[in-house]
């Protein structure tokens, strides 16, 4: 017999359990990714009473309460009231956004979601960053305990906001007194993400810097939202790692991969990576790089004394992953079309990027000698 479809079930646990004395839990973001999928995951638990989604348009989930609205709307408070907790997932990481208008949004849209939920009455908001805000360091402990300083800089696509929003999580308590912030920080997000380092497996090479000691976890989007439940139903608290368990070494991820790695010089990569931005050629900053050539695995200790476990392993999910972005061709962060990438070759188009860095930075020191 097949089972029941998630909407029934969802309505069946309200009415036979007594959860419907569980909290009610608004989650920003809720049309889309990982907001989407945690949406659909409570309205379906009968430890929740009731989901209030809000995002700038409706979602598929049926069972939620629905607001449409920006989260940087001031007016976002009197939709927060009756809430319990708040999940707030409203951020764009995307790389093509402009990083102004990304900043601006993660921002605002984060201080906005707790001023609201304090004047609100909401007891929790539980946000979402991640464990790049550590910093991919040559000297970090494997792994990272979850009360180890956060040493990155905002040279990487979007770890500048996501440092300022650990900031304004800090600060929230003291500035709204009742107010409980969580913080969730996953490892490399995999699961219908599109990031910088998602991005790093669809290259006809896997770039390594010479003298790098890298390695790598990853969290499945489906553990991130396991998590969040936990976090939701104050099963844990204060600041959490979230990933598989362990590491992938990377000889082991080009085992697993197959993709064969191409080497190059730190001044030559680092260099190359940064002219390519600057010139527009590519969406990633040279910061990228770094998450890709030293350790900032964390270790998840807090969310595995509560008793949570990761249902996923590195290997799986980097197996996902591979599936993913399989017919996808990335250089140096650009994604190409197919007739590029065919006419460019496996290594070719690499060198041909690193190439145009050299000939732009060639004409730039041209032009300063006229």
């Amino acid at each position: 017999m097949s089972s029941p479809d998630p909407q029934v079930r969802a309505a069946r646990n309200r009415s036979t359990s007594p959860a419907g004395r569980g909290p009610v839990v608004a989650v920003t973001g809720a049309a889309t990714g990982v907001g989407a999928l945690l949406t659909e995951r409570l309205v379906a638990s009968e430890e929740i009473k009731q989901v209030i989604a809000i995002d700038e348009r409706r979602g598929e989930c049926d069972e939620a309460r629905w607001h449409i609205l920006d989260v940087r709307d001031p007016a976002i408070a009197d939709k927060l009231r009756g809430a319990d907790v708040v999940v707030h997932l409203a951020l764009d990481l995307d790389l093509e956004t402009d990083a102004a208008a990304r900043t601006a949004y993660n921002v605002r849209g984060t201080q906005t979601v707790l001023t609201a939920a304090a004047a609100a009455g909401v007891h929790r908001v539980v946000l979402t960053t991640s464990a790049m805000v550590y910093g991919a360091l040559p000297d970090n402990e494997l792994p990272l305990s979850e009360d180890a300083e956060l040493r990155a800089t905002a040279e990487a696509t979007g770890v500048g906001d996501l440092l300022e929003i650990e900031r304004l999580a800090r600060r929230a308590p003291r500035a709204h007194p009742g107010l409980n912030v969580t913080v969730l920080r996953p490892a490399i997000l995999v699961g219908g993400t599109d990031t910088a380092l998602t991005r790093y497996f669809e290259s006809p090479r896997l770039l390594v810097v010479a003298g790098s000691r890298p390695a790598w976890q990853f969290c499945h989007v489906e553990d991130l939202c396991s998590a969040l439940e936990y976090a939701v139903l104050e099963k844990v608290d204060g600041e959490l790692a979230v990933g598989c368990d362990g590491w992938l070494e990377q000889e082991e991820v080009e085992e697993l991969s197959g993709i064969r790695r191409m080497e190059l010089p730190s001044a030559v990569a680092l260099g190359a990576a940064a002219r390519l931005h600057r010139i527009g050629l590519t969406p990633s900053p040279a910061g990228d790089l770094a998450y890709t050539m030293y350790p900032w695995v964390v270790s998840g200790s807090r969310l595995h004394d509560a008793g949570w476990r990761p249902a996923y392993t590195n290997e799986e999910v980097l197996a996902e992953l591979l599936e993913e972005v399989s017919g996808r061709h990335t250089v140096a962060g650009r994604r190409l079309g197919r007739k590029d990438a065919t006419a460019a070759g496996a290594a070719g188009a690499t060198v041909a990027l690193l190439g145009a860095a050299a000939v732009v930075r060639r004409a730039r020191k041209a032009r300063r000698r006229i």
